[in-house]
């Protein structure tokens, strides 16, 4: 069944053009029971997409994580039904025919994390993909491993005339991480508009003080990156977008400290190669924009953070509200200069903990810099977050997931939108307090962004939302004909916006078309 998304009433709402006429939602895939859509990326016309973490007692070949392809995808090949019987446990796509590339353990290192202290585990987690070129018909397929310690396969892959893809194990490995001690839990992502992957590091640790305190409930995860590096980890190595420089080559990345330390979930990068959006997960989460120093060059710029004001009433409809977004200027930075910081942090370990205080930045000191009172702008760019918060900024989003654009339509007017997908609309968007106060939305929102001719974004309107939401259907609790929990965002070149779910809402995780009318 198809969808009208709000029209009128939105654009009446938000005050905007009516760019957000005449949508139209179709679900064109589903996949296994316990799997989630992650790793949406458009090569020419073939579709790459993953099977994250699907159950593991399914009877078909889907009970392994699994980075898979469909070639010649036929955007509008109509609808995909909600499964039923068998077909719960396999992919079904009205887009063609689903080819399995690569699963978990393949080559015996695909998803495999690794360091001084061996093999910590096989993840099951697959996320963003990103096709590097090597020449025609050939490259490398880079893909995330969302873990603690996070972890990223290079595949080299084939494609024949008819379309069917290849694999070469021989020229099939995970990155090395280890020159920059490791990544943490490497989530969604983007290829630059200079060819380079963008992988994520998707901080799940509101709280730095807790690093080193032996109590902490998830105090595991930092001790399996002590173990994969050798050493008690700095929690402030950790948390940024990694570029990897050289893909085909010797495929060696980079933290860009510079963009900020957060819970990253993935950031975009405009055509002039200098802007980038960026998305935080979690909740109570801020949205960023960084100004690079150079085109191509991130290792350098001005960080900002959105300050959100609604465009409604409190407790208004997040189906029909928008926000007019501002930008707040935190903090210019450079890589090499934020890193001397970050090595003042060097050596804490649990022995350092004492109750009741902390052995990184302070509350205290964050403060004093928001006042102008500190002696160097290590606050912006390693507690980037609170930073964000203490200047006013909006910090109140909750699970901020992929953020996206088509570069190519972006540059030539085609697609002149930025899509967010927000997973749900709940706790501190759907409150009584501060900028933001909705209802609640447990099935999320994906909200649209004009791009000006810089590249700035001035407001931020729902495209489409999910539900309506049920909590007495178990299987079903978000309505099947309607997105529900949206992460991952691929947008095409003619503005229709593929939207996959990360979602327990539904009992198969679907892929929709949004189709977008740039009128």
């Amino acid at each position: 069944m198809k969808l009208r998304s709000i029209s009128i009433a939105l654009a009446a709402t938000t005050c905007l053009s009516s760019a957000a006429l005449s949508d139209s939602l179709t679900r064109v895939a589903t996949v296994p029971l316990g799997a989630e859509i992650t790793g949406l990326y458009l090569q020419g016309g073939d579709l790459f997409f993953n099977i994250q973490h699907p159950a593991d007692d399914l009877p078909t070949a889907f009970a392994k994580a699994t980075i898979g392809v469909v070639s010649n995808a036929n955007f509008d090949g109509g609808e995909s039904p909600v499964p039923a019987g068998d077909d719960k446990h396999i992919v079904k796509t009205s887009l063609g025919e689903y080819q399995i590339l690569v699963q978990e353990g393949d080559f015996e290192s695909v998803g495999v994390i690794a360091g001084k202290g061996g093999v910590i585990r096989t993840s099951n987690d697959p996320d963003f993909n990103g096709f590097i070129p090597t020449g025609e018909n050939e490259g490398y397929l880079f893909t995330n491993w969302e873990d603690t310690p996070g972890g990223m396969s290079r595949v080299k892959l084939t494609r024949a005339d008819d379309g069917k893809w290849s694999t070469d194990s021989r020229k099939s490995s995970m990155v090395d991480f280890s020159g920059v001690g490791g990544t943490w839990i490497n989530c969604f992502g983007t290829v630059s508009p200079w060819v380079t992957p963008l992988t994520s590091e998707e901080l799940y640790f509101d709280n730095t003080s807790d690093w080193n305190n032996p109590e902490y409930k998830e105090i595991s995860d930092v001790l399996d990156l002590a173990k994969y590096k050798g050493s008690y980890p700095n929690p402030y190595d950790y948390g940024f977008i990694v570029e990897i420089k050289d893909p085909a080559g010797r495929a060696a990345p980079v933290k860009h400290k510079a963009m900020g330390r957060y819970s990253h979930e993935n950031t975009v990068v405009m055509p002039d190669q200098k802007t980038a959006y960026l998305s935080d997960d979690g909740t109570g989460v801020v949205f960023f924009k960084f100004v690079a120093d150079r085109a191509g060059d991130l290792s350098s710029g001005t960080l900002y953070a959105a300050k959100a004001s609604q465009m409604g009433e409190p407790g208004a409809d997040p189906a029909t509200t928008g926000f007019q977004i501002s930008w707040i200027e935190l903090a210019h930075g450079s890589n090499d200069e934020i890193a001397s910081w970050v090595s003042d942090y060097d050596g804490i370990s649990q022995d350092n903990f004492k109750a009741g205080e902390t052995s990184y930045i302070s509350d205290e000191e964050i403060a004093a810099w928001a006042r102008g009172e500190a002696a160097d702008n290590r606050v912006a760019f390693l507690e980037t977050r609170k930073a964000a918060a203490a200047k006013g900024a909006t910090a109140e989003f909750r699970k901020m997931e992929g953020v996206n654009i088509n570069l190519k339509g972006a540059a030539n007017g085609t697609a002149p939108f930025m899509y967010m997908a927000m997973s749900e609309v709940a706790k501190t968007m759907a409150d009584d307090k501060g900028d933001i106060q909705l209802t609640e939305n447990k099935c999320g929102v994906v909200y649209r962004m004009k791009l000006d001719s810089n590249y700035n974004v001035h407001a931020m309107v729902p495209a489409i939302a999910g539900g309506p939401y049920d909590k007495n259907d178990a299987a079903n609790s978000c309505a099947t004909s309607g997105i529900s929990n949206p992460d991952n965002i691929l947008v095409l070149e003619n503005g229709d916006v593929i939207i996959g779910e990360d979602t327990g809402n539904h009992e198969n995780n679907a892929l929709w078309i949004l189709k977008a009318s740039a009128s």
